[in-house]
């Protein structure tokens, strides 16, 4: 599978929507709640459910980023909603479909189902313990995703958090993706950023063993 394919996502599919992390910096919730709180799918907040009418969805020679309105691989979601994905995407071979999670020990589970159209991706925004989320720590997130035996492992690193640059490089180096994405928050949630200076320096030693997309590169906002 070409690398590159992610660089400009062609569409957003979402089988499955919301999401019990809690991020503090999360878009999705935000949005969910405000102008789309009037869409049946929304109704109930950012509660997480299976979009029936979404499964029957069929694309061509797309780079498809699924359930960016949600995190289909929480543990809340049951094993039903995620075959169910995975069967959809099967009929859609001649596109290509990436998967983001904050809970990637539980791609585990389902490795003799995965098409070769698909990149398995975590959200990996720095390599210390920030209290901004429910979701497993950056830690176990890394771990699990060395161990992950697959092939097409995607990294975003978004929004961006302050980091040990050694450290960091080396989870990633280890994790061995075809490809991160880098960028800085664009909601002022007033994160702990690095410099973008420090940030440059990250994406220069990323770029010695795998590819790099970068998204908003700016200053850090003072919090």
């Amino acid at each position: 599978m070409d690398s590159g394919m992610f660089d400009n996502i062609t569409k957003t599919w979402n089988p499955v929507v919301g999401c019990l992390h809690n991020c503090t910096y999360c878009w999705a919730r935000r949005l969910a709640e405000t102008k789309l709180k009037d869409v049946e799918r929304y109704r109930d907040g950012f509660v997480p459910k299976l979009v029936e009418k979404e499964l029957g969805k069929r694309f061509y020679k797309q780079s498809v980023f699924v359930s960016d309105m949600g995190d289909l691989f929480g543990e809340w979601v049951p094993d039903e909603w995620i075959t169910r994905v995975i069967d959809a995407i099967k009929q859609s071979p001649t596109s290509n479909f990436l998967f983001l999670t904050k809970n990637p020990g539980k791609y585990l589970e389902y490795m003799k189902l995965y098409p070769e159209n698909l990149v398995l991706g975590a959200t990996i925004e720095t390599n210390r313990h920030y209290p901004v989320s429910k979701a497993p720590t950056t830690v176990e997130r890394y771990k699990a995703m060395v161990e992950l035996p697959y092939g097409n492992k995607l990294i975003s690193v978004e929004p961006i958090m302050d980091f040990d640059l050694e450290t960091f490089v080396q989870w990633i180096r280890e994790i061995k993706p075809v490809l991160v994405h880098v960028g800085y928050d664009n909601y002022n949630n007033n994160l702990p950023e690095p410099s973008l200076s420090k940030t440059y320096q990250l994406i220069d030693q990323l770029r010695a063993f795998t590819r790099v997309k970068t998204l908003t590169l700016r200053e850090c906002k003072e919090g």
